[in-house]
């Protein structure tokens, strides 16, 4: 519990460091949204209406920085995270609700079947090494991580989507679907399909090399040749002492990856159109959409810090000396 507490109260503080940046950093993107839609319109905007977007927007009468900070402080406490900019007069929140849900069930789902897939077949090929499959496997899995994974999605498009139409270019669901039919699930794996598969393919193979370097290093300590010496089965081995040791570093990256599937979708649902927190922030950033831009920020540093926290539990109960404080 000691240990716990200490994690959790780094990760109050780390809180409140990225909620104060995420106030801060977006104030040094150079322009305003009012700038950039002169710009769009090319001074075709008269004054009056540049006054009326401003005060429409709420980026008149702001008063000092230190003020607006402690504003800010105060509606995030109630969670009012303001309204966008580029989809004014949309809550920030309304619009978090709904491009959420998409980006976890995807990029989340994802993330988590790459990491057991990599892992596994990094257990293999280590376990197995001087096959022919499993010293096949590295090569590969350094070939398709070294891969750009948006490269990989525009050919996955160009040849299952607009040459054979097996798949759609784009979006996350057919229209005029009624919502949880049976239709609407079909549709909705459909288009999860191209981009599943660019994150799965190009991810793996990093967990692959992960874990197989991780195994192969616990298969040269001393008390695994204690253990054989003992006469255990090579089960037993495998289950007890090689995968739980193995798996304690890849945890943590686990962890990271795991946190930063909000950020780490950025690309992805900006090559298949895919309307998640990604592209969503993509727009925002593009049309300097300042309370969408914070929000989002918000939303990845705190599920970076729950997902490492989370991470942080998990060591108390697979590694013993975390337990006996034994490692802080």
């Amino acid at each position: 519990m000691p240990y716990l507490l200490r994690k959790f109260g780094v990760l109050l503080f780390t809180l409140w460091v990225a909620v104060t940046l995420n106030f801060i950093l977006p104030r040094l993107v150079p322009g305003d949204p009012i700038g950039a839609m002169i710009a769009k319109y090319q001074g075709r905007l008269d004054p009056q209406a540049v006054t009326a977007l401003t005060k429409a927007y709420g980026l008149d009468n702001q008063g000092t920085l230190i003020e607006q900070y402690f504003q800010y402080l105060g509606r995030l406490l109630r969670g009012d995270f303001g309204r966008s900019i580029g989809q004014f007069p949309t809550p920030v929140s309304d619009i978090i609700a709904q491009a959420a849900p998409w980006t976890i069930g995807l990029i989340g789902v994802t993330t988590i079947l790459s990491f057991l897939l990599g892992s596994a077949f990094g257990l293999y090929s280590a376990w197995r090494r001087g096959g022919r499959v499993a010293d096949a496997l590295p090569p590969l899995a350094l070939f398709l991580n070294s891969m750009p994974y948006f490269w990989f999605a525009l050919l996955l498009l160009y040849f299952l989507a607009y040459r054979q139409s097996v798949f759609p270019l784009s979006g996350n669901l057919d229209p005029f679907l009624t919502t949880f039919s049976p239709q609407w699930w079909s549709s909705m794996l459909h288009h999860a399909v191209l981009p599943a598969l660019t994150i799965i393919v190009t991810s793996a193979g990093g967990w692959l090399i992960t874990m197989r370097n991780n195994v192969m290093n616990v298969m040269g300590e001393d008390y695994l040749a204690f253990a054989r010496a003992k006469g255990l089965s090579d089960g037993r081995i495998l289950n007890r002492y090689i995968l739980r040791n193995a798996l304690l570093p890849s945890f943590t990256a686990f962890g990271i990856a795991l946190g930063f599937v909000v950020g780490g979708s950025i690309l992805t649902e900006t090559v298949f159109s895919y309307p998640g927190l990604g592209l969503y922030l993509y727009q925002a950033v593009v049309g300097l959409d300042y309370p969408l831009m914070q929000a989002i920020f918000l939303f990845i540093a705190l599920a970076v810090l729950i997902a490492n926290f989370i991470v942080d539990a998990l060591y108390a109960v697979l590694d013993p000396r975390v337990r006996d404080g034994r490692v802080t």
